[in-house]
């Protein structure tokens, strides 16, 4: 982890370089207190330590199935699912057997996946992982700071130009999506957690890659009003129907979802689970203690 924060920085952006409704607007100073975040997605081999200590079962598992990209789906799976009743995009088949232990459902073993983010896990499973590690999800405040590396203003967290000089420097879609994926990245789904080069905070894929949980409830106009509680370290409304997603995905492509930029956010309900959602945790920081 790494510690963050005690200072104002300019969260959500004016620009309406994203799809319409999520609230990004307006730009607003907001002060986050102290605090220290994962550098890096919880991963498959995090997850397995939890669930071995805890014998924890997953919302997925508990469902019998999870959302998996139809492309990474076996044909004769994907034609018998793809109709599912309310399955929006159509991109998106139930399958069952899918969790985190089966990104793709029955015969996707995640062994070989040690290294990269955990997916099919809801914020329900998230926040447990995070009790069991002592610590906490991030607030929508702290994640963004963490992912804007000191860069106010900037549409990524390292500048304006999305692949400087001609380098990748996230996990997204490359090509048209979604019937070709060039993978000029080096990536078609998830890539390890610590795949390119950190940003300026030292955290690795804050943009791409899987979307990430936060803790707040998701609100498009609660944080438009310059209140107290809306400016120094926010922590969302009281309630809602869904929680804080960000930093977007492997999925994203600027055709349809221009999300994997700091100041680009979405919602899910708590209960969902897909193959490109994962999440990093975060804790207080104390008073007095050094910065590592």
């Amino acid at each position: 982890m790494v510690q963050l924060g005690g200072v104002a920085f300019t969260m959500g952006d004016d620009r309406r370089l994203g799809p319409g409704g999520d609230g990004e607007a307006p730009a607003r100073r907001v002060i986050v207190d102290p605090y220290w975040i994962d550098v890096a997605a919880v991963t498959n081999a995090d997850f397995a330590e939890f669930v071995a200590e805890t014998g924890y079962v997953t919302e997925a598992e508990a469902f019998g199935w999870s959302f998996v990209f139809e492309r990474f789906v076996d044909r004769r799976v994907a034609r018998r699912l793809e109709a599912a009743p309310g399955v929006v995009p159509r991109w998106w088949v139930a399958v069952e057997g899918a969790s985190w232990r089966r990104p793709h459902g029955h015969g996707s073993p995640v062994e070989e996946l040690a290294d990269h983010p955990v997916v099919h896990v809801s914020w329900n499973d998230a926040n447990a992982y995070c009790r069991w590690a002592g610590k906490r999800l991030p607030t929508e405040a702290e994640w963004e700071y963490g992912a804007r590396s000191g860069l106010d203003g900037a549409v990524y967290p390292w500048g304006d130009e999305l692949t400087p000089g001609g380098e990748h420097r996230c996990n997204i879609w490359q090509g048209e999506f979604p019937g070709a994926n060039t993978a000029d990245d080096g990536y078609v789904g998830t890539a390890p957690a610590r795949s390119f080069q950190p940003n300026g905070h030292g955290l690795y894929n804050t943009c791409g890659n899987v979307w990430e949980w936060c803790a707040d409830w998701f609100s498009d106009t609660w944080h438009a009003v310059d209140r107290p509680h809306t400016r120094r370290s926010p922590a969302g409304p009281p309630q809602g129907t869904a929680r804080v997603i960000k930093g977007g995905s492997y999925l994203c492509h600027d055709s349809y979802c221009f999300r994997y930029r700091p100041a680009a956010r979405s919602g899910n309900t708590p209960d969902s689970s897909t193959g490109h959602m994962g999440f990093r945790c975060a804790r207080d920081a104390m008073p007095g203690e050094p910065v590592l």
